[in-house]
Formats: C-alpha cells, structure tokens, sequence
C-alpha cells in the first residue's frame, strides 16, 4: 500500500501508535535510569552508615583511651567520673546562640526604621 492509498484514519492510527511506542519507551528509560539511581542511592547509604558507625566506635575508644590514661595517676572510677563530666560540660553551651541572634536582628531592625 502506498503512501497516497492510505486513508487518514489509517494515517492517524499509525501516528497514535508511533506516539504510544514513544511514550512505553520513554516510561521504560525513566524506569530504568529510577532503578540505578536507586542502587548508587542504596550503595552511598551503606558506605555512609558503615562510616557513621565506625566513628562512634572510634569516639568510644578515644574515650575509653582517656579513661585510662588518667587511671595511671587516679583511680580508674575517678577517671571515668572525669570524661564523663568533661562530655557534659561540652554539651552545655555559655551563651544562648538564637538568642544572641534574635538580639541582634532586633537591633539591626530598630536602627534601620528610626532613621
């Protein structure tokens, strides 16, 4: 059949299913690039786990090497109570940082609108 017999219903379902071809194929790309993106995503986690695990681990030793060293001149459950005590001192903190900002943002805004 040549390209003057066909008729434009047969033209037009010709081109709906060219169409339909491209669509499934551009779904199955998407798909495939979904499911290689998902094993480099799957791959980056284990390594980055795997790595926050062993810094924990290597947190603990550090400490537990601190422990130790200070068990060589007091005892070793003074030495303990010491680390133990120097961690939370860390986790407090001197000044309160939103609040220092929030201060500060306040300021800067009242200078600026009573000119």
């Amino acid at each position: 059949m040549s390209a003057v017999d066909r008729s434009f219903s047969d033209i037009l379902q010709s081109i709906v299913r060219n169409v339909q071809e491209i669509v499934r194929s551009e779904v199955r790309l998407a798909k495939i690039e979904i499911r290689e993106e998902a094993v480099k995503a799957k791959s980056a986690s284990l390594f980055l786990g795997t790595g926050a695990v062993i810094a924990i681990f290597a947190i603990l030793f550090l400490l537990l090497t601190i422990i130790y060293a200070l068990a060589l001149v007091i005892p070793i459950w003074a030495a303990a109570l010491i680390v133990a005590g120097v961690r939370r001192f860390k986790q407090i903190h001197a000044t309160p940082e939103r609040t220092v900002e929030s201060v500060k943002e306040n300021l800067v805004w009242a200078k600026q609108h009573t000119k």
